[in-house]
């Protein structure tokens, strides 16, 4: 199993996308993908994101606990920032 810090960084990557391209259903279902094991595996009840200056802090509540993870915004962005600089290389729709 994954640990919950790997799914919660997935989770918040792949979620930037799909957010900034809301028709891109890989990126929508690969969301979805993370947060139901985030649920399933980990028993997470709720996430929260918080963006600051330079990090995203991320909350999530379990039944026993809750942990808040820090992710630099670099590094959760890099990949939303490689869409945007090659959009043609990532683009949703077929040429």
């Amino acid at each position: 199993m994954n640990s919950l810090q790997d799914v919660v960084y997935n989770w918040l990557s792949i979620k930037l996308v799909a957010d900034v391209r809301p028709e891109d259903l890989s990126a929508v279902e690969t969301t979805q993908f993370f947060r139901e094991m985030l649920t399933n595996d980990h028993n997470v009840e709720d996430i929260h994101v918080d963006k600051r200056e330079d990090m995203y802090l991320v909350t999530v509540t379990k039944p026993e606990e809750t942990r808040t993870f820090r992710f630099p915004i670099e590094l959760i962005e890099c990949i939303v920032d490689q869409i945007e600089n090659e959009p043609e290389k990532y683009s949703v729709y077929p040429n």
